[in-house]
């Protein structure tokens, strides 16, 4: 926020994640510009519960289903199914999204891929792919989406205004851009 210097940048508590259960992350304050910023560790998924490679487990998983409801159903069997498929789809879209992205930024690097984990994957050599791209693209990261990113959410301009908390019922109609 400052790159001239200048901050006072001071520490500002803990906030606990859901999952894993006991995880406190850290939280920083500037001052100057009335923000708080988090230290996450590199393992978990920024604004989504839970670490990258429990992410990547879900789209994997959907990615080798036929159907994203047939992969949905297993995945959170705690829940009713249209929960369940959002939940799944919030996850898969995200990382997608994430995906299509690196495309474009690092073309000589996955020439010919698919924005797919498994694409990626077999292109990386790896097991998990999440954690290796979050390596890969770290000077990037302020500027990428979630999970993978750290780029907060628009406060005002281009994207329609959408509320914070879902709606209960069944998945509300896609906006029309």
């Amino acid at each position: 926020m400052h790159p001239q210097g200048g901050c006072s940048f001071a520490r500002h508590g803990t906030y606990k994640r859901v999952k894993p259960p006991g995880t406190k992350i850290p939280r920083w304050y500037c001052p100057e510009s009335h923000c708080t910023f988090s230290l996450l560790a590199d393992c978990f998924a920024a604004r989504l519960s839970g670490t990258l490679c429990e992410i990547e487990m879900v789209v994997v998983e959907v990615e080798q289903a036929r159907s994203l409801e047939a992969a949905a159903d297993p995945l959170r069997p705690d829940i009713e199914l249209p929960g369940a498929i959002r939940w799944t789809r919030r996850r898969v879209k995200a990382v997608h999204a994430c995906l299509t992205i690196l495309l474009g930024l690092l073309p000589e690097l996955f020439v010919g891929c698919l924005p797919t984990l498994t694409a990626f994957s077999q292109r990386l050599r790896v097991d998990f792919t999440l954690p290796a791209l979050r390596e890969i693209v770290a000077v990037h990261l302020g500027s990428l989406p979630p999970p993978l990113g750290f780029k907060p959410p628009p406060c005002s301009g281009g994207e329609p205004k959408r509320p914070l908390q879902q709606q209960t019922g069944p998945d509300p109609p896609p906006l029309l851009r």
